[in-house]
Protein backbone atom coordinates (compact mmCIF):
# COMPACT_ATOMS: atom_id res chain seq x y z
CA UNK A 1 0.00 0.00 0.00
CA UNK A 2 1.33 3.42 -0.94
CA UNK A 3 0.20 6.69 0.58
CA UNK A 4 0.55 10.14 -0.90
CA UNK A 5 -0.51 12.79 1.62
CA UNK A 6 -1.77 15.92 -0.16
CA UNK A 7 -2.89 17.83 2.96
CA UNK A 8 -6.63 18.31 2.38
CA UNK A 9 -7.13 15.17 0.28
CA UNK A 10 -5.27 11.94 1.01
CA UNK A 11 -4.65 10.15 -2.27
CA UNK A 12 -3.51 6.56 -1.86
CA UNK A 13 -3.62 3.09 -3.30
CA UNK A 14 -4.57 -0.08 -1.45
CA UNK A 15 -4.69 -3.38 -3.32
CA UNK A 16 -6.84 -2.75 -6.42
CA UNK A 17 -8.46 0.41 -5.06
CA UNK A 18 -7.65 4.07 -5.35
CA UNK A 19 -8.71 6.02 -2.26
CA UNK A 20 -9.65 9.69 -2.18
CA UNK A 21 -10.05 10.59 1.49
CA UNK A 22 -11.14 14.14 2.30
CA UNK A 23 -8.94 15.49 5.08
CA UNK A 24 -10.06 18.95 6.15
CA UNK A 25 -11.77 18.05 9.42
CA UNK A 26 -12.00 21.54 10.94
CA UNK A 27 -14.21 22.55 7.99
CA UNK A 28 -16.06 19.21 7.91
CA UNK A 29 -14.06 18.52 4.74
CA UNK A 30 -15.66 21.35 2.75
CA UNK A 31 -14.18 21.37 -0.74
CA UNK A 32 -11.58 23.91 -1.80
CA UNK A 33 -10.40 24.40 -5.37
CA UNK A 34 -7.13 22.65 -4.50
CA UNK A 35 -9.10 19.63 -3.24
CA UNK A 36 -11.15 19.58 -6.45
CA UNK A 37 -7.96 19.64 -8.51
CA UNK A 38 -6.29 16.92 -6.42
CA UNK A 39 -9.26 14.59 -6.82
CA UNK A 40 -9.56 15.30 -10.53
CA UNK A 41 -5.85 14.65 -11.13
CA UNK A 42 -5.99 11.32 -9.28
CA UNK A 43 -9.09 10.17 -11.14
CA UNK A 44 -7.55 11.04 -14.50
CA UNK A 45 -4.35 9.17 -13.57
CA UNK A 46 -6.26 6.09 -12.39
CA UNK A 47 -8.69 6.05 -15.31
CA UNK A 48 -6.21 4.31 -17.58
CA UNK A 49 -4.25 2.45 -14.89
CA UNK A 50 -5.21 -1.25 -15.00
CA UNK A 51 -3.96 -1.69 -11.42
CA UNK A 52 -6.78 0.52 -10.15
CA UNK A 53 -10.09 -1.31 -10.55
CA UNK A 54 -12.29 0.67 -8.15
CA UNK A 55 -12.25 4.14 -6.58
CA UNK A 56 -13.36 4.79 -3.00
CA UNK A 57 -14.29 8.30 -1.86
CA UNK A 58 -14.49 8.80 1.91
CA UNK A 59 -13.22 11.08 4.66
CA UNK A 60 -10.08 10.56 6.69
CA UNK A 61 -11.03 11.77 10.16
CA UNK A 62 -13.47 13.89 12.10
CA UNK A 63 -17.23 14.17 11.81
CA UNK A 64 -18.99 14.40 8.54
CA UNK A 65 -18.22 13.32 4.99
CA UNK A 66 -18.30 16.74 3.31
CA UNK A 67 -20.20 19.85 4.39
CA UNK A 68 -20.16 21.47 0.95
CA UNK A 69 -17.99 23.88 -0.98
CA UNK A 70 -15.84 26.78 0.14
CA UNK A 71 -18.65 29.31 0.62
CA UNK A 72 -16.40 31.99 2.14
CA UNK A 73 -14.16 31.79 -0.95
CA UNK A 74 -17.16 32.18 -3.25
CA UNK A 75 -18.51 35.17 -1.33
CA UNK A 76 -15.09 36.81 -1.37
CA UNK A 77 -14.99 36.34 -5.14
CA UNK A 78 -18.42 37.89 -5.57
CA UNK A 79 -17.42 40.89 -3.48
CA UNK A 80 -13.86 41.45 -4.70
CA UNK A 81 -13.09 40.04 -8.13
CA UNK A 82 -16.40 40.20 -9.96
CA UNK A 83 -16.94 36.48 -9.54
CA UNK A 84 -13.94 35.45 -11.66
CA UNK A 85 -12.39 33.03 -9.15
CA UNK A 86 -15.86 31.88 -8.04
CA UNK A 87 -16.80 30.91 -11.59
CA UNK A 88 -13.49 29.04 -11.88
CA UNK A 89 -14.39 27.10 -8.72
CA UNK A 90 -17.82 26.15 -10.07
CA UNK A 91 -16.41 25.28 -13.49
CA UNK A 92 -13.75 22.93 -12.17
CA UNK A 93 -15.97 21.46 -9.45
CA UNK A 94 -18.61 20.61 -12.06
CA UNK A 95 -15.92 18.97 -14.20
CA UNK A 96 -15.07 16.74 -11.22
CA UNK A 97 -18.77 15.91 -10.70
CA UNK A 98 -19.10 14.97 -14.36
CA UNK A 99 -15.86 12.95 -14.32
CA UNK A 100 -17.18 10.83 -11.44
CA UNK A 101 -20.57 10.42 -13.15
CA UNK A 102 -18.99 9.17 -16.39
CA UNK A 103 -16.07 7.27 -14.82
CA UNK A 104 -15.46 3.91 -16.54
CA UNK A 105 -14.61 2.15 -13.26
CA UNK A 106 -16.93 1.72 -10.28
CA UNK A 107 -16.80 4.52 -7.71
CA UNK A 108 -17.96 3.91 -4.14
CA UNK A 109 -18.81 6.94 -1.97
CA UNK A 110 -19.14 6.49 1.79
CA UNK A 111 -21.52 9.21 3.01
CA UNK A 112 -20.82 8.69 6.69
CA UNK A 113 -21.96 11.85 8.46
CA UNK A 114 -22.83 15.30 7.13
CA UNK A 115 -23.16 15.23 3.34
CA UNK A 116 -24.25 18.60 1.98
CA UNK A 117 -23.88 20.68 -1.15
CA UNK A 118 -20.51 19.87 -2.65
CA UNK A 119 -20.49 16.63 -0.66
CA UNK A 120 -23.64 15.59 -2.50
CA UNK A 121 -21.87 16.57 -5.72
CA UNK A 122 -19.04 14.07 -5.23
CA UNK A 123 -21.17 11.25 -3.82
CA UNK A 124 -24.31 11.16 -5.98
CA UNK A 125 -22.45 10.52 -9.26
CA UNK A 126 -20.84 7.42 -7.72
CA UNK A 127 -22.19 4.03 -8.80
CA UNK A 128 -22.41 2.92 -5.17
CA UNK A 129 -23.51 5.36 -2.48
CA UNK A 130 -23.31 4.10 1.09
CA UNK A 131 -25.32 5.71 3.89
CA UNK A 132 -24.96 4.98 7.61
CA UNK A 133 -26.75 5.86 10.84
CA UNK A 134 -24.60 9.02 10.86
CA UNK A 135 -25.62 10.29 7.42
CA UNK A 136 -27.25 13.71 7.27
CA UNK A 137 -27.76 14.67 3.65
CA UNK A 138 -29.11 18.02 2.49
CA UNK A 139 -29.01 20.61 -0.24
CA UNK A 140 -29.47 23.76 1.88
CA UNK A 141 -28.45 26.31 -0.74
CA UNK A 142 -31.73 28.27 -0.95
CA UNK A 143 -31.04 29.42 2.62
CA UNK A 144 -27.93 31.31 1.48
CA UNK A 145 -29.20 32.61 -1.84
CA UNK A 146 -27.50 29.90 -3.86
CA UNK A 147 -29.24 26.97 -5.59
CA UNK A 148 -28.95 23.14 -5.40
CA UNK A 149 -26.14 22.81 -7.90
CA UNK A 150 -23.38 20.16 -8.39
CA UNK A 151 -25.90 18.06 -10.31
CA UNK A 152 -28.96 18.73 -8.17
CA UNK A 153 -30.97 19.52 -11.27
CA UNK A 154 -30.37 15.94 -12.41
CA UNK A 155 -30.46 13.90 -9.18
CA UNK A 156 -33.30 15.68 -7.43
CA UNK A 157 -35.51 15.84 -10.51
CA UNK A 158 -35.24 12.08 -10.99
CA UNK A 159 -36.38 11.14 -7.47
CA UNK A 160 -39.84 9.65 -6.94
CA UNK A 161 -42.81 12.02 -6.79
CA UNK A 162 -41.94 15.56 -5.66
CA UNK A 163 -39.31 14.61 -3.08
CA UNK A 164 -36.61 16.37 -5.08
CA UNK A 165 -38.50 19.64 -5.28
CA UNK A 166 -39.23 19.46 -1.55
CA UNK A 167 -35.54 18.91 -0.74
CA UNK A 168 -34.41 21.65 -3.13
CA UNK A 169 -36.73 24.28 -1.68
CA UNK A 170 -36.65 23.49 2.04
CA UNK A 171 -33.08 22.20 2.44
CA UNK A 172 -34.52 19.41 4.61
CA UNK A 173 -31.98 16.98 6.06
CA UNK A 174 -32.36 13.28 5.39
CA UNK A 175 -30.86 10.60 7.60
CA UNK A 176 -29.31 7.44 6.19
CA UNK A 177 -32.54 5.45 6.23
CA UNK A 178 -34.32 8.25 4.36
CA UNK A 179 -31.50 8.43 1.80
CA UNK A 180 -31.91 4.72 1.10
CA UNK A 181 -35.69 5.07 0.83
CA UNK A 182 -35.41 8.04 -1.53
CA UNK A 183 -32.78 6.41 -3.75
CA UNK A 184 -30.00 8.82 -2.83
CA UNK A 185 -28.12 5.88 -1.27
CA UNK A 186 -27.74 2.45 -2.83
CA UNK A 187 -26.77 0.69 0.43
CA UNK A 188 -27.09 1.19 4.18
CA UNK A 189 -24.29 -0.03 6.43
CA UNK A 190 -23.48 0.42 10.09
CA UNK A 191 -20.55 2.81 10.50
CA UNK A 192 -18.81 0.03 12.40
CA UNK A 193 -18.77 -2.06 9.22
CA UNK A 194 -17.22 0.54 6.93
CA UNK A 195 -13.57 -0.39 7.48
CA UNK A 196 -14.31 -4.01 6.64
CA UNK A 197 -16.33 -2.99 3.58
CA UNK A 198 -13.51 -0.81 2.23
CA UNK A 199 -10.85 -3.47 2.81
CA UNK A 200 -12.91 -6.19 1.14
CA UNK A 201 -13.80 -3.99 -1.85
CA UNK A 202 -10.14 -3.01 -2.28
CA UNK A 203 -9.05 -6.65 -2.35
CA UNK A 204 -11.98 -7.91 -4.45
CA UNK A 205 -13.45 -5.02 -6.45
CA UNK A 206 -15.39 -7.22 -8.87
CA UNK A 207 -17.66 -8.33 -6.04
CA UNK A 208 -18.36 -4.81 -4.75
CA UNK A 209 -22.18 -5.09 -4.92
CA UNK A 210 -22.14 -8.48 -3.20
CA UNK A 211 -19.81 -7.21 -0.46
CA UNK A 212 -22.00 -4.18 0.23
CA UNK A 213 -25.08 -6.39 0.18
CA UNK A 214 -23.58 -8.86 2.65
CA UNK A 215 -22.54 -6.12 5.08
CA UNK A 216 -25.76 -4.10 4.76
CA UNK A 217 -27.88 -3.66 7.86
CA UNK A 218 -31.61 -2.98 8.13
CA UNK A 219 -32.21 0.74 8.65
CA UNK A 220 -34.76 2.31 10.91
CA UNK A 221 -38.03 3.30 9.17
CA UNK A 222 -37.63 6.28 6.84
CA UNK A 223 -39.49 9.14 8.48
CA UNK A 224 -39.97 11.02 5.23
CA UNK A 225 -42.05 8.14 3.86
CA UNK A 226 -44.90 9.15 6.19
CA UNK A 227 -44.94 12.61 4.60
CA UNK A 228 -44.45 11.55 0.98
CA UNK A 229 -48.15 11.86 0.11
CA UNK A 230 -48.29 15.36 1.55
CA UNK A 231 -45.09 16.30 -0.28
CA UNK A 232 -46.42 15.05 -3.62
CA UNK A 233 -49.69 16.93 -3.11
CA UNK A 234 -48.47 20.23 -1.65
CA UNK A 235 -45.27 20.55 -3.71
CA UNK A 236 -46.96 19.42 -6.93
CA UNK A 237 -46.56 22.67 -8.87
CA UNK A 238 -43.45 24.04 -10.56
CA UNK A 239 -44.77 27.52 -9.68
CA UNK A 240 -43.47 28.64 -6.28
CA UNK A 241 -46.52 30.76 -5.47
CA UNK A 242 -48.74 27.70 -5.98
CA UNK A 243 -46.69 25.66 -3.49
CA UNK A 244 -46.89 28.42 -0.87
CA UNK A 245 -50.65 28.75 -1.43
CA UNK A 246 -51.14 24.99 -1.10
CA UNK A 247 -49.23 24.91 2.18
CA UNK A 248 -51.24 27.84 3.56
CA UNK A 249 -54.52 26.27 2.50
CA UNK A 250 -53.61 22.94 4.10
CA UNK A 251 -53.19 24.47 7.54
CA UNK A 252 -51.87 21.27 9.11
CA UNK A 253 -48.96 21.17 11.53
CA UNK A 254 -46.55 19.71 8.98
CA UNK A 255 -47.56 22.24 6.32
CA UNK A 256 -47.13 25.10 8.77
CA UNK A 257 -43.65 23.88 9.67
CA UNK A 258 -42.58 23.73 6.02
CA UNK A 259 -44.15 27.11 5.31
CA UNK A 260 -42.10 28.59 8.15
CA UNK A 261 -38.96 26.97 6.73
CA UNK A 262 -39.63 28.41 3.27
CA UNK A 263 -40.11 31.87 4.77
CA UNK A 264 -36.38 31.90 5.58
CA UNK A 265 -35.29 31.05 2.02
CA UNK A 266 -34.39 33.29 -0.89
CA UNK A 267 -37.48 33.66 -3.10
CA UNK A 268 -35.20 34.13 -6.11
CA UNK A 269 -33.30 30.91 -5.63
CA UNK A 270 -36.43 28.93 -4.75
CA UNK A 271 -37.82 29.91 -8.14
CA UNK A 272 -34.47 29.15 -9.76
CA UNK A 273 -34.47 25.69 -8.16
CA UNK A 274 -37.94 24.83 -9.41
CA UNK A 275 -37.07 25.81 -12.98
CA UNK A 276 -33.69 24.05 -12.67
CA UNK A 277 -35.34 20.75 -11.71
CA UNK A 278 -38.07 21.10 -14.34
CA UNK A 279 -35.42 21.53 -17.03
CA UNK A 280 -32.94 19.09 -15.50
CA UNK A 281 -35.38 16.20 -15.69
CA UNK A 282 -35.47 16.56 -19.47
CA UNK A 283 -31.79 17.22 -20.12
CA UNK A 284 -30.31 14.85 -22.69
CA UNK A 285 -27.58 13.79 -20.28
CA UNK A 286 -25.73 14.80 -17.13
CA UNK A 287 -23.35 17.02 -19.11
CA UNK A 288 -26.24 19.07 -20.47
CA UNK A 289 -27.52 19.52 -16.93
CA UNK A 290 -24.11 20.75 -15.78
CA UNK A 291 -23.96 23.21 -18.67
CA UNK A 292 -27.28 24.63 -17.46
CA UNK A 293 -26.13 24.75 -13.84
CA UNK A 294 -22.93 26.58 -14.74
CA UNK A 295 -24.97 29.26 -16.49
CA UNK A 296 -27.10 29.62 -13.35
CA UNK A 297 -24.07 29.66 -11.04
CA UNK A 298 -22.32 32.34 -13.10
CA UNK A 299 -25.31 34.65 -12.64
CA UNK A 300 -26.51 33.76 -9.13
CA UNK A 301 -22.98 34.22 -7.73
CA UNK A 302 -23.25 37.93 -8.51
CA UNK A 303 -26.88 38.44 -7.54
CA UNK A 304 -27.49 40.28 -4.21
CA UNK A 305 -29.01 37.27 -2.43
CA UNK A 306 -25.85 35.18 -2.40
CA UNK A 307 -23.55 37.60 -0.58
CA UNK A 308 -26.43 38.64 1.70
CA UNK A 309 -27.40 35.05 2.47
CA UNK A 310 -23.87 34.05 3.37
CA UNK A 311 -23.53 37.19 5.49
CA UNK A 312 -26.69 36.40 7.43
CA UNK A 313 -26.17 32.67 7.92
CA UNK A 314 -22.39 32.19 8.02
CA UNK A 315 -20.58 35.52 8.58
CA UNK A 316 -22.74 37.56 11.00
CA UNK A 317 -24.98 34.62 11.95
CA UNK A 318 -27.95 36.91 12.60
CA UNK A 319 -30.13 34.67 10.38
CA UNK A 320 -31.96 37.75 9.15
CA UNK A 321 -31.20 38.01 5.44
CA UNK A 322 -32.75 40.88 3.50
CA UNK A 323 -33.62 39.16 0.24
CA UNK A 324 -33.75 41.13 -3.00
CA UNK A 325 -36.31 40.64 -4.50
CA UNK A 326 -38.03 40.22 -1.15
CA UNK A 327 -41.22 38.48 -2.29
CA UNK A 328 -41.79 35.55 -4.66
CA UNK A 329 -44.11 37.57 -6.90
CA UNK A 330 -41.30 40.08 -7.46
CA UNK A 331 -39.04 37.39 -8.95
CA UNK A 332 -40.07 37.83 -12.55
CA UNK A 333 -39.91 35.39 -15.43
CA UNK A 334 -37.61 37.81 -17.25
CA UNK A 335 -35.15 37.71 -14.32
CA UNK A 336 -35.21 33.91 -14.41
CA UNK A 337 -34.73 33.95 -18.17
CA UNK A 338 -31.62 36.09 -17.72
CA UNK A 339 -30.21 33.74 -15.06
CA UNK A 340 -30.75 30.67 -17.29
CA UNK A 341 -29.66 32.25 -20.57
CA UNK A 342 -26.72 30.76 -22.50
CA UNK A 343 -23.31 32.26 -21.86
CA UNK A 344 -21.06 33.52 -24.64
CA UNK A 345 -19.73 30.49 -26.53
CA UNK A 346 -16.20 30.86 -25.14
CA UNK A 347 -17.52 30.99 -21.55
CA UNK A 348 -19.82 27.95 -21.58
CA UNK A 349 -19.01 25.00 -19.31
CA UNK A 350 -17.36 21.98 -20.92
CA UNK A 351 -16.56 18.55 -19.50
CA UNK A 352 -13.01 17.31 -19.24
Amino acid sequence: MTAQPTQDVLVRRQDAAGFLSLNRPKAIHALTLDMVHAMTAALLEWRDDPAVEVVIIDHAEGRGFCAGGDIAFLRNSALNDGGVSGRKFFHDEYQLNHLIFTYPKPVVAFMDGITMGGGVGISQPAKFRVATENTRLAMPETGIGLFPDVGGGWYLSHLKGRIGQFLALTGARLDGAECLWAGLATHYLSSEGLAQAKARIASDPHHCPQILGELATIPTPARIAANSEAIDRLFASDRYEDILAALRADGGEWAEKELAALATKSPQTCKVALRQLALGKHCADFGANMTMEYRIASRVLLRPDFTEGVRAVIVDKDNAPQWNPAAPEDVTESLLDAIFAPLPANEEWKPL
